[in-house]
């Protein structure tokens, strides 16, 4: 009987990706039946404690972190959980074999949003590591099924798409970040005199990391590709966006691709992607 509890589980990790991202949504529409679920999984896990460090601002966060932390082990060795979305998750962790560390380093960036306000080189590259490059490599278990080395060939490439996504969102939400949480991810940057060469260096790191993503796409199994190249398009549009902006509107405007014309982008991809990835 505890197969009804697993299906409650995975629908509420689908509920929860459909509730807090059209886009990451549209995406797995277009990846073959059999990564749906898993995937959700993943995405129910994170923005769980997403959630904690970005929103949960009457409750004692670090608690709550500390809390998930334990109740994720546990229900990791469990095999099992009460907590429907960790359930859901520790069943993906132990289908795809997706290690500890990986889901260690993401938890601990979760855990520096709790204390950390600026950031230095290391320590920026380490929560883009933590809070984007791993959660790829955990799609990326999904998506190789098993396949080590093909896992292995195409690491670095998850990774670098990772990056690019999470720097296009703080760019994106730069205002929220800075404003209201007091959050500065980009190290040497002072947001009280954002520049237009501050805002062209952080592209072209991002733009790097997109170029890098596209080279891995095209490599990952059939069934996995467009939907993953979905993400890529809608991230890139929503970049290209962003680029065309001056500073100061990056810094008083939460930048974004209304759900309307998410739908056009969804099929300007399925034409591009016949030529991006050749």
């Amino acid at each position: 009987m505890k197969a009804i509890f697993d299906n409650l589980s995975a629908s509420c990790s689908k509920t929860t990706t459909q509730l807090y991202s059209t886009s990451f949504s549209l995406g797995i529409q277009f990846l073959d039946k059999k990564y749906h679920e898993p995937i959700y999984g993943i995405y129910g896990f994170v923005r769980l404690a997403d959630e904690i460090v970005d929103s949960f601002h009457a409750y004692d966060k670090e608690f709550l972190m500390k809390k998930i932390r334990k109740d994720t082990t546990e229900a990791i060795d469990l095999k099992i959980s009460i907590n429907p979305i960790l359930n859901s998750f520790q069943h993906v962790v132990h289908t795809y074999k997706i290690e500890w560390a990986l889901i260690d380093t993401f938890l601990k960036s979760m855990e520096m949003d709790l204390y950390q306000k600026e950031h230095t080189e290391d320590s920026y590259n380490q929560y883009v590591m933590g809070s984007a490059e791993v959660v790829g490599l955990m799609c990326l278990r999904v998506f190789t099924q098993g396949d080590l080395v093909l896992y292995d060939d195409l690491k670095p490439y998850a990774m670098k798409l990772g990056a690019a996504f999470q720097k296009v969102n703080f760019l994106r939400d730069l205002m929220a970040d800075y404003q209201l949480l007091g959050r500065n991810y980009f190290p040497d940057v002072n947001f009280q005199h954002f520049s237009a060469e501050d805002k062209m260096n952080i592209q072209k790191e991002i733009e790097a990391d997109f170029d890098e993503a596209l080279i891995g796409i095209k490599q990952l199994p059939a069934g996995a590709r467009r939907g993953v190249y979905l993400a890529y398009f809608y991230y890139k549009k929503l970049f290209l966006r962003i680029k065309e902006l001056p500073p100061e509107k990056v810094m008083t405007a939460r930048i974004r691709i209304p759900d309307y014309n998410k739908i056009g982008l969804m099929f300007q991809s399925l034409f591009r992607h016949q030529f991006d990835l050749l």
